[in-house]
């Protein structure tokens, strides 16, 4: 769990060095979840910012759409889980 509060969606993208539109179009395809906690305004994890710069440089160097992009960070992040466990 991380200890860090959560986070607006400017502070992701601006975290991430992003428009806020491209961080809502991530949105669409599933690459961040809100936090459940009740707010006025969805928050986020911290560490949204990194995933959405991974995605995002994804796109970038390997030419991957959106949904391309939010498929190989939820591989990433399943590769990292499983190596975790030995």
């Amino acid at each position: 769990m991380n200890s860090e509060e959560p986070v607006e969606l400017a502070v992701v993208a601006r975290r991430a060095g992003v428009r806020i539109a491209l961080v809502r179009r991530y949105l669409e395809f599933g690459l961040l979840e809100p936090r459940p906690e009740p707010a006025e305004e969805p928050r986020y994890d911290p560490r949204s910012a990194a995933r959405v710069a991974q995605a995002e440089r994804l796109r970038r160097d390997l030419g991957l759409n959106f949904a391309g992009a939010v498929v190989v960070c939820e591989l990433l992040d399943r590769i990292r889980e499983l190596e975790a466990r030995q």
